[in-house]
């Protein structure tokens, strides 16, 4: 179990002597993920003078840290960034800061503390959440039972992940394995589930209530 966010992309700004600072926070599963996004945010930012970015991923092997200063002076961006992830101890997460160049130079302390407070200020609006192995499940049930199996997973903390309306409906929900056992034990009865399954194990997130 480790730390990571909720949302799949968060973003916020800072000016600072002119030059605009937008700090944007992702949620990642790999490496692979992590260079698709900035990616697509030097796309999005193209006419900015720099992408900075930090990322820490957690891998079967441990955390793979990476990160990047993109023509800053060294030390001043990418680094500082890295270090606010972990201290927050957030991992499965990419932290992107594009600069639009004011005019003024900020100097190095300058530099630091700008790309500092832009990463603290999208980490400090984040949703912060534990990732954990659980199981996707799939859950068929009568229409009827629809609104009682929304109240006890929303009042369970358990992410309602996509809803299927066939002749009966099917709702796939996360859930660790001491969840399924309280949910398949509370409800098999009580919301008159018809028939669930294991779709798959994987690492769900788990915001904190």
């Amino acid at each position: 179990m480790f730390l990571t966010i909720q949302e799949q992309r968060l973003e916020e700004e800072i000016v600072e002597k002119k030059s605009k600072f937008i700090g944007t926070l992702f949620y990642v599963k790999n490496e692979e993920d992590a260079q698709e996004q900035i990616k697509n945010i030097k796309k999005q930012y193209h006419d900015a003078r720099h992408n900075c970015f930090a990322y820490r991923i957690m891998t079967q092997d441990g955390i793979v840290e990476r990160f990047s200063d993109d023509g800053e002076p060294s030390g001043t961006a990418g680094g500082p960034m890295l270090n606010i992830l972990s201290k927050n101890n957030l991992c499965n997460v990419l932290i992107v800061v594009t600069r639009y160049f004011g005019g003024i130079l900020l100097g190095t302390g300058g530099l630091v503390r700008a790309y500092s407070e832009a990463t603290t200020k999208v980490i400090n609006n984040a949703t912060i959440a534990n990732e954990t192995l659980g199981l996707e499940i799939e859950v068929e049930i009568d229409y009827t039972q629809l609104e009682l199996l929304k109240y006890y997973c929303k009042k369970n903390n358990i992410c309602i992940v996509n809803i299927v309306y066939e002749n009966n409906i099917k709702c796939y929900l996360e859930v660790t394995n001491e969840e399924l056992e309280n949910f398949l034990n509370r409800n098999k009865n009580n919301c008159n589930i018809l028939e669930y399954k294991i779709v798959m194990r994987k690492n769900i997130r788990k915001s904190f209530i």
